[in-house]
């Protein structure tokens, strides 16, 4: 079984970079190195073959992407440079480097027309540029690695780090009296901290480590289902934050980009395969506002 010492966090600024950062020092066995946008440009397609030719790895987890949703409808050509391009180039650079790599994809992959929650299986149907750019890049992993490399798709991504819902809500709700808050798109919000434990849980696993295992795509998140509204509730009551919140449809709040209104991933794949223990949303937001407590 091959020995992973070197591991490459692509994306180290993001949420789940950040999260990463936290995670990687419960794994002192590993060298774990971080990548931001200044050490890896993964808009220039040189600058990544550039940086492999001088660094190897064994594991390469890329968190890195374009994930301004309504953004990437004005400029698909960056969304498609690093959600597509860059990611086929460090595919094609691990397979060089014989090393592993884990992908991190999305829900938006999907329509969101369904009504059960998706498998990795199902029919594919992006409705805006960056669900269709993060699922060309899924197919420029699996094209270009037919062994060795793990697509994750997952959803509603938060944590203490960066730009998300969370953040949004506890600072909204503190300077208004109401809101009005989405209820007919529903999901699952992902701790981006829970995320990060479970990937580092599967490079811990015997047949991640093993030689040439089949690529193959998982669903990621944490257990459970609310809408958006159910979420900024359990967020107020949480913090005690004493601000009105209004249920109202996605029609009465216009986007650039279509989301999809159902998005809840199934995860019975992910669990069996790795034996991952998925802790439930309502828990993990707990955590997570615990960590931000008196940060509004």
């Amino acid at each position: 079984m091959p020995d992973i010492k070197n591991i490459l966090v692509i994306g180290s600024n993001g949420q789940l970079g950040q999260s990463f950062q936290r995670v990687a020092d419960n794994y002192p066995q590993y060298n774990v190195v971080f990548a931001d946008r200044q050490v890896l440009d993964l808009s220039e397609i040189n600058h990544i073959d550039a940086y492999f030719k001088q660094h190897t790895f064994d594991v390469i987890i890329n968190c890195a992407a374009h994930t301004a949703v309504d953004k990437a409808e004005s400029e698909p050509e960056l969304a498609d440079a690093i959600n597509h391009k860059a990611v086929k180039q460090i595919a094609i650079n691990a397979k060089q480097q014989h090393a592993k790599l884990i992908h991190v994809s999305t829900d938006y992959v999907f329509n969101g027309e369904q009504y059960r929650p998706y498998i990795e299986t199902d029919p594919v149907d992006p409705k805006g540029v960056y669900g269709a750019t993060k699922l060309a890049g899924e197919q420029a992993v699996l094209h270009t690695m037919e062994t060795n490399a793990l697509i994750i798709r997952t959803s509603w991504v938060y944590s203490e780090f960066g730009s998300n819902f969370v953040k949004t809500m506890r600072k909204l709700g503190c300077e208004r009296d109401s809101l009005a808050v989405i209820y007919d798109q529903v999901g699952t919000p992902t701790y981006a901290g829970d995320l990060a434990k479970a990937i580092m849980h599967i490079v811990e696993n015997e047949s991640f480590r093993q030689s040439n295992f089949k690529s193959q795509v998982y669903h990621y998140s944490n257990e459970g289902v609310c809408s958006w509204y159910d979420f900024a509730r359990a967020i107020f009551e949480y913090d005690n934050i004493s601000c009105d919140v209004s249920a109202i449809e996605t029609k009465d709040y216009p986007t650039a980009a279509k989301r999809p209104h159902y998005s809840v991933l199934n995860k019975n794949k992910i669990k069996q395969a790795f034996s991952i223990a998925i802790p439930y949303w309502k828990d993990s937001l707990a955590t997570c506002l615990q960590g931000l407590q008196g940060k509004k």
